[in-house]
């Protein structure tokens, strides 16, 4: 579908949406010729879309917290885990959750089982998102307007419902549908052998995440594994067009308008210069920029640039790589991911599983950022990264995990799994001092949240740990 085509069907979908949810308050003077019922495939595209920025606003919460990017001003409360105001991230998860509540409801009732499965499908992820964040959250009472105030549901008992979506979908997509899902789908254009594998790697993730629970199966984790993504070709994403730029271009296109962001963490280049480990990565220049002079300097988490220039002493996201080119794929779930949960789930029973799983996600991150296929042979010889089985660790998945799977927000819940354990990470400067010198384990509610419905959002501080993070 050409841009315009795709650009009309966002803009009308968002249209209708808009005047199906004005429509219990004013329905007086209603222009006959404006529908007033949002068509599911126009649900569809801006459900997908929207999924897709959901995963780049999650990641651009927290990638300061995990030392992909720093600000390059001092003491920024992104850089030292202060209490921030997510009322807009709030907003843009609840909002797409509404419209697969509707999307979900018209499926069912018509028949389309497809709609309905790949629906399930992304409610959960969105809900599980939601959960990963700020822990209990409203769902049960959220999309049936009976209230303005909804109730809470547990964290634990959410990702229950986040499991069950999955295993739903899953049998939806099996069915006979009344409609073929198309175009109006921008992560797959209506494969549903491609949505399965989708529901599969996304519950392999969802296990993998009660790790440290009673709940915990490591061989459940390995079959939902087994019927995922079997090749990078299957990755969900949401490729960006001519005149609707990738939103990490836009960060890059913006920092080199002196509007500052996409700064470097001087941990995340030390963790592929040959710095922390004993070898250079070649994915770091496919990755972010250099100085003028040609070299890798990051930024240290909360001090600030210093009396760094405002351009070409530091590292920062430049345009035109792989993940900020205006026309770069958002990344929602990758094959590469897959391989790192897989060998994570085996480490403790299958040794040479896992290790063949952890060197199949290095090649599936380096063939998607395309490295040269000398530099990527010469990196997988290295013994520190070929250490073989016997002498992997899970600080070695976690370390090539944390790579492959740059900005994206599955780092965050990685590294409270991993209680921050990557190598030579700290705290940052200037940290928040409520959090004892501890890192941040959750976000604080939003704003919005505590003036609207304050009589039921929980009293948590930031140090609070959602179920899985026991």
């Amino acid at each position: 579908m050409k841009f315009k085509n795709k650009l009309k069907t966002i803009l009308g979908a968002s249209l209708i949406l808009t005047a199906s949810a004005c429509e219990s308050y004013l329905d007086v003077n209603e222009n006959p010729n404006n529908p007033q019922d949002a068509p599911i495939s126009g649900l569809m595209t801006n459900i997908t879309y929207e999924t897709s920025l959901n995963v780049y606003r999650e990641g651009s919460a927290v990638s300061n917290y995990v030392q992909y990017l720093a600000s390059p001003n001092p003491s920024s409360g992104s850089d030292t885990m202060e209490p921030l105001n997510f009322s807009s991230l709030w907003f843009s998860l609840y909002n797409v959750m509404t419209d697969l509540n509707e999307m979900n409801l018209k499926a069912e009732e018509s028949g389309a089982a497809h709609y309905l499965g790949a629906g399930q499908i992304l409610m959960a992820l969105n809900l599980g998102m939601t959960v990963d964040f700020f822990g209990d959250v409203p769902f049960s009472e959220s999309f049936n307007f009976t209230t303005v105030t909804p109730a809470y549901d547990n964290d634990e008992m959410l990702y229950g419902e986040v499991l069950s979506l999955l295993d739903q979908g899953i049998a939806n997509l099996n069915l006979e549908s009344t409609s073929s899902i198309g175009a109006d789908d921008f992560i797959y254009g209506g494969d549903i052998d491609a949505w399965k594998k989708l529901a599969y790697s996304l519950k392999a993730r969802y296990l993998l995440h009660t790790k440290g629970t009673s709940t915990y199966n490591a061989s459940d984790v390995l079959t939902a594994a087994a019927n995922g993504f079997s090749s990078n070709a299957d990755d969900a994403t949401v490729t960006f067009f001519e005149q609707r730029f990738n939103p990490w271009a836009s960060v890059a296109i913006n920092n080199a308008n002196l509007l500052l962001g996409g700064w470097i963490s001087e941990q995340f280049i030390e963790a592929l210069d040959g710095t922390s480990y004993p070898t250079v990565d070649p994915r770091l220049k496919l990755m972010v920029g250099t100085t003028d002079e040609g070299e890798f300097v990051g930024t240290v988490n909360g001090a600030g640039r210093g009396d760094a220039p405002e351009q070409g002493a530091r590292s920062t996201l430049i345009e035109g790589q792989f993940y900020t080119s205006t026309q770069a794929p958002l990344l929602i779930a990758t094959y590469a991911e897959l391989k790192f949960i897989e060998a994570e789930a085996a480490f403790d029973s299958d040794q040479v599983a896992a290790y063949e799983a952890y060197l199949e996600g290095i090649n599936a991150h380096m063939d998607m950022l395309s490295v040269d296929p000398d530099e990527k042979a010469a990196y997988l010889a290295d013994p520190s990264v070929s250490m073989g089985a016997d002498a992997l660790t899970l600080d070695d998945i976690f370390k090539e995990k944390y790579v492959a799977l740059f900005l994206h927000p599955e780092t965050w819940n990685d590294a409270r799994r991993f209680d921050y354990g990557y190598k030579n990470m700290t705290t940052p400067e200037n940290l928040n001092p409520d959090l004892g010198g501890e890192y941040i384990r959750r976000l604080a509610y939003p704003d919005s949240e505590v003036s609207r419905n304050g009589n039921n959002v929980p009293s948590v501080t930031l140090l609070d740990r959602i179920w899985w993070d026991q």
